[in-house]
């Protein structure tokens, strides 16, 4: 450049043959060029000397409080500010990790506002990942404790947080391959700590899903999350703001948005959730002082009145974000580029992913197939993150393992499933229960669960069922996922009640002159069986039962008081489906259940046996109407087939209680008060949940009941037993608490019961 300079300054000096006029023309021409070239050579050097500001953003953590962060990135968003960093701590490293992963603030918004932070705190599993074992077991007992060399323990904290995981797995599908955190959108840091030797710990390389929950995993709230051998939780109890940490990136101006709480008087110290931020903001908040000097635009929202545990007021708390840093805008906008504000961020959104291969760490206890058949899928199959995340929650609701982590690896553009496990050092279980209904009356229900006791993969369980009547339920499993599983079932069953049948058809009723009985019930059963996973989603087993029964009645005379003393041996067939999201208060899903029963060999008190065999099945679903309102429609059937046995029969009346046998509840009538060794019956139920977890609804069922029903189409043209029920239903930690009001237009009163906890 310098050289074409010189040369036309050269030529433009050579000018003694031009005329004088010419002369003073071209050296006006000389002048301006030299003018514009210094002025544009003076405009370059300054643009190149003119560096734009790397601005580094610093979000603490504060549990729900965090939600201001939000707020914050909406208000940056629209002044047009460029972050460069993001360094965040607990809550300000999950919102600071997805806006680095390239989620803008609305889009984030909208991930708070779908996620159920119920299901978050509780480690929510859908019922839908729990096999039939687990759904019994959720719908059994209302709490358990770990028990470990006749010691009762206590969890280690109240969520594993792998509802929490599973949403970050999906959240971050987009950068699922990015190991080094700062190759994302916004390069990105946060802090854990190893709780173990109390050391601050930086994450910014590794899984970012995985990091996120470390920094984020509250003591008590959430379990520690292992990494790279160190066991980390909460990064708040040692850096809450990580603003030096962001400046060594490269940041020359710091955002920083302090969401911690200031130190809390006795008064507001009313629970343990919020001793123990006070505990772990006593040396933050001095430490804060000198971080806040560091600050070039400190933004801290008005959130005294929310607790770390608020996320039912998130709305709130991200407008007390964005409230904050309107106050400092002017500031704000001083840094923003005015072209770039509210620009349009690109749709982060889940895809399939193709599992190329599966890996799972080693296991002293559990086999290969036994987690395959758990996750439901196999390897080098396509599988969307929906299905990723039920299969996991498969493998959490075994509850076989005290750690779950799992990562996706990249395998030339495919996935590797990578799983690594810690099996549950606690095998050994105390569950508790309680219930009431008017036909078992009051019970306490006791359980003792062993894990691993001979076997890979197997389950014992025994209930010892306590009240005013005793029972018991034994029950030994070996679990071989999608290969065939075996078992073993004992169950002694008892009551004692005034019922209007008799097991005979009418028979004794009709001979004293009565229209009700006292009996004393007895059903002992064992069962041994095989059963497997057909289709991925239906349970097929088969087995062979030995029966006792022993029915008496002190009504009738000593002679004749016992009716029933046999025992019977039969084979049986079962096919099972269950989607039901809830078994008591169904807002979406499926169930069906077909069984065969064939009753080869007795004991026979009467000595009148003969074989027969019992098929039945039902059938049902549930669908949400509208918001809170839920349709569940239910149809079951079953006959006998050949000869017949009376206390066999099917017996319809009541309602809360756990039906055994052929037991079936039905609207408008007293407990087993209708029998006939066929019978078809359907129910409507229209529930609503008025607020959360308690429900009005009403119910209308239908039935034909009488021997040899389907001989005819009698049972078809015309319906003989009608019933309907009004009730008001809690849905409880111990199970349902029910009250319903039941009537039939047959019957001259109708008949009000009462249940609490879950049916056993």
């Amino acid at each position: 450049m310098n050289k074409i300079l010189r040369q036309n300054y050269k030529e433009s000096f050579e000018i003694p043959h031009f005329p004088p006029f010419l002369a003073v023309k071209r050296a006006v021409h000389i002048i301006l060029v030299s003018c514009f070239l210094f002025l544009s050579f003076q405009n370059s050097y300054a643009q190149d000397s003119i560096r734009k500001p790397k601005i580094g953003l610093v979000l603490s953590g504060g549990g729900a409080k965090g939600f201001a962060h939000i707020g914050v990135l909406k208000v940056l968003e629209k002044a047009g500010v460029e972050i460069s960093y993001i360094g965040g701590t607990s809550m300000g490293a999950i919102v600071g990790g997805l806006y680095a992963s390239g989620y803008s603030a609305e889009q984030i918004d909208s991930v708070f506002h779908d996620t159920d932070f119920d299901k978050l705190l509780s480690d929510f599993i859908p019922r839908a990942s729990k096999n039939f074992y687990e759904k019994r077991n959720d719908e059994l007992y209302a709490f358990t404790l770990p028990f470990n060399k006749l010691r009762i323990g206590i969890p280690t904290a109240l969520s594993r947080g792998m509802y929490n995981y599973n949403l970050l797995n999906k959240l971050t599908y987009k950068v699922r391959n990015v190991r080094d955190f700062n190759k994302l959108p916004i390069p990105f840091l946060c802090i854990a700590t190893d709780i173990e030797t109390g050391e601050e710990v930086l994450l910014n390389k590794g899984y970012l899903p995985q990091a996120m929950l470390a920094s984020g995993a509250f003591p008590t709230l959430f379990s520690p999350v292992e990494i790279d051998g160190r066991l980390l939780v909460d990064g708040g109890v040692t850096n809450n703001y990580p603003i030096e940490e962001i400046k060594k990136l490269g940041a020359d101006f710091i955002i920083g948005v302090d969401v911690q709480d200031d130190l809390k008087d006795r008064k507001s110290l009313k629970d343990a959730t919020r001793i123990l931020v006070q505990i772990s903001n006593l040396q933050m908040i001095e430490k804060m002082k000198a971080k806040v000097k560091g600050t070039d635009i400190y933004i801290k929202p008005d959130i005294t009145n929310y607790s770390v545990i608020s996320f039912d007021q998130g709305r709130d708390i991200i407008k007390k974000g964005e409230e904050a840093a309107m106050k400092v805008y002017d500031q704000i906008k001083a840094i923003g580029d005015p072209t770039k504000a509210n620009k349009k961020f690109p749709k982060i959104f889940a895809d399939t992913l193709h599992i190329k291969n599966i890996a799972i760490n080693p296991l002293e206890n559990y086999t290969r197939s036994y987690v395959i058949g758990k996750l439901r899928f196999k390897q080098d199959s396509k599988v969307t993150y929906d299905e990723l995340q039920l299969g996991m929650d498969n493998v959490t609701a075994t509850q076989n393992f005290s750690g779950i982590n799992y990562t996706l690896e990249n395998n030339e553009g495919n996935d590797d499933l990578c799983i690594n496990l810690t099996e549950n050092p606690n095998t050994t279980f105390l569950k508790f229960g309680l219930h009431y209904d008017g036909l078992y009356k009051s019970a306490i229900l006791l359980n003792l669960t062993q894990k691993k006791t001979f076997f890979k993969n197997d389950i014992f369980s025994v209930d010892v069922i306590l009240g005013d009547s005793f029972r018991y339920n034994l029950d030994y499993y070996i679990d071989n996922g999608f290969y065939w599983s075996f078992g073993f079932k004992s169950r002694y069953n008892a009551f004692s009640r005034n019922i209007e049948t008799d097991f005979q058809n009418g028979a004794l009723l009709n001979q004293y002159g009565i229209e009700s009985i006292n009996i004393d019930y007895a059903d002992f059963t064992n069962q041994a069986y095989v059963q497997t996973i057909f289709v991925q989603k239906f349970l097929l087993g088969a087995g062979v039962e030995m029966k006792y029964l022993k029915v008496k009645s002190s009504t009738l005379p000593s002679n004749e008081q016992v009716f029933e003393n046999s025992t019977y041996t039969s084979l049986f067939g079962s096919i099972k489906f269950d989607s039901f999201d809830n078994k008591y208060f169904p807002k979406r899903g499926w169930y069906f259940s077909g069984d065969f029963q064939s009753y080869l060999f007795a004991a026979d008190y009467s000595d009148t046996f003969e074989q027969f065999s019992i098929a039945k099945g039902e059938i049902g679903f549930a669908k949400k109407l509208f918001r809170h309102a839920t349709m569940k429609f239910q149809a079951d059937a079953g006959f006998s087939i050949g000869g017949s046995n009376q206390v066999f029969d099917f017996i319809l009346g009541g309602y809360g209680y756990n039906a055994v046998n052929n037991f079936k509840q039905f609207y408008g009538y007293d407990f087993l008060s209708i029998s006939g060794d066929s019978y078809i019956r359907s129910t409507l139920t229209l529930d609503y949940e008025i607020f959360k977890k308690n429900h009005i609804n009403f119910a209308a069922n239908i039935a034909n009941v009488e021997d040899n029903l389907f001989t005819t189409t009698d049972w078809f043209a015309k319906v003989r037993y009608t019933g309907y029920a009004l009730g008001y239903g809690i849905d409880s930690i111990i199970g349902p608490i029910e009250f319903k009001y039941s009537w039939s237009p047959e019957l001259p009163k109708g008949y009000a019961w009462f249940a609490i906890g879950f049916w056993f």
